[in-house]
Order: structure tokens, then sequence, then C-alpha cells
């Protein structure tokens, strides 16, 4: 029996606004709204139509709780936004780092061992 991998891409654009707008029961003119204030940027398909990926939906949600429930402006969310996306690509640089670091230890640990 083969088992298939299901393929996820999240930025793949798959949702049209009407769709999009309903997952984050949201109405399609506020995401429009999000998109001009520089929240959202959602692919344009070759006839100019937004498209939202599964990462953006995501960032919607995010959104959404920042200026429902916690009563952050639309400033606030756009800082808050920016900063989080900072801080997860110094994490994932660190990460790296970290990885390389190890292997160089690993290394220099084996080379002794020979030496020795």
């Amino acid at each position: 029996m083969i088992l298939e991998m299901e393929y996820r891409n999240d930025d793949e654009p798959m949702y049209v606004i009407s769709v999009a707008a309903r997952l984050v029961d949201m109405h399609p003119q506020t995401l429009r709204y999000y998109e001009r204030a520089g929240l959202l940027k959602p692919t344009r398909s070759s006839g100019k139509i937004r498209l939202y990926s599964q990462r953006e939906i995501e960032r919607l949600r995010k959104i959404a709780r920042f200026t429902n429930e916690l009563g952050v402006n639309l400033a606030g969310v756009e800082i808050i936004m920016d900063l989080t996306e900072r801080l997860e690509a110094l994490q994932a640089q660190m990460q790296r780092r970290e990885a390389e670091l190890r292997a160089e230890i690993e290394r220099l640990r084996q080379e002794l061992e020979q030496a020795g």
C-alpha cells in the first residue's frame, strides 16, 4: 500500500476575496481596506482578481484577534506584525547558525579523535 503525502504550500494563492472573507468572518471590503493599509498583499491573477493564501488567512485571523480581542489599532497591528516577522526570521537564522556550529563542533571532535 502506497501512502501519498499531502502537499501543502501555505503561500500558494488559492482563495478569492469572497471565500477568504468568509473564512475569517470579515466583510470583503475589510480585506480591501487592510490591503490599502499595507497589512496584506494578496496575489493577483492575470485577470487582476485578488487571491489569498493560507498564510494570509492566518495573518487575517491574527489581525482580527489584535483588533477585536485586544483593542489594538491598525498602526499597532502593523508594528506588532512587523516585529513578529523579524523575530521569527532572527530565530530561524539563529537555529541555522546553531546547527552549523554543532556540525563544526562534531567535525572538530572527530578530527581530535583521529589525531589522538
